[in-house]
């Protein structure tokens, strides 16, 4: 039981830091990834979840932050 335990917790410890390391570098797209968000976007919009899965290992959340943070644009101006 204390193995169990044991694995759970270094499990969780594992999750927390993948999940800080992928905040760090969200943002960080190769150019293929880049290149197909864009092609995407163009054909189907603000569909997040329909790019993302085109994209191994990226979430809606990721392609969405990446977008805005890159292309979105002030509309006050």
């Amino acid at each position: 039981m204390a193995d169990l335990e044991q694995y759970s917790s270094s499990d969780n410890a594992s999750v927390d830091s993948r999940e800080y390391s992928s905040q760090d570098s969200k943002l960080e797209f190769s150019e293929d990834e880049e290149t197909l968000i864009t092609r995407m976007y163009n054909l189907v919009g603000e569909r997040w979840s329909l790019i993302a899965g085109r994209i191994p290992g990226r979430s809606a959340e990721e392609i969405e932050k990446y977008w805005t943070s890159r292309y979105s644009t002030s509309e006050g101006k």
